[in-house]
């Protein structure tokens, strides 16, 4: 039985807190369909962004995982689509996009996705912070 509209979900810490402070949630489900909002390289139980560029790519990449399945899917291996936006200064800086196609391949082992990345002047929320990269995707879920 399909369900009535799509179900929302934040995380525990980082997420709880985003959707109280600027009232967003960090994933929803839409029946067999699961979406995340970007997904940064911040602690998930604190919000401090991770202290280098590559570690916050990483990091982005197990908050996508987090995110997913904290809307009971099974994490990278439903995913189908990703939308990476990344900040100007890094979209030619080869050491960060190789790391990119590294946690591509760690967390999607199975299958290649469809892809867009995206150069942008400066991240939502944690534009303050200096983030340089957002992650978000669309997955698959026959579960829903």
């Amino acid at each position: 039985m399909p369900s009535a509209g799509p179900q929302f979900f934040a995380y525990p810490g980082q997420g709880e807190l985003l959707r109280s402070q600027l009232w967003y949630s960090q994933s929803a489900r839409i029946g067999d369909r699961i979406e995340i909002s970007g997904q940064g390289g911040w602690s998930p139980q604190t919000g401090t962004l991770a202290p280098t560029p590559l570690e916050e790519l990483d990091q982005a990449f197990s908050n996508v995982d987090l995110a997913l399945r904290d809307a009971g899917g099974k994490g990278w291996e439903q995913v189908y689509k990703v939308r990476m936006y990344v900040v100007e200064s890094m979209m030619d800086n080869e050491e960060f996009l190789g790391r990119a196609i590294v946690n591509l391949k760690k967390w999607m082992p199975g299958h290649q996705p469809l892809l867009t990345a995206v150069g942008v002047s400066k991240l939502g929320a944690g534009s303050s912070a200096g983030m340089k990269v957002e992650i978000e995707v669309e997955a698959w879920d026959p579960r829903g």
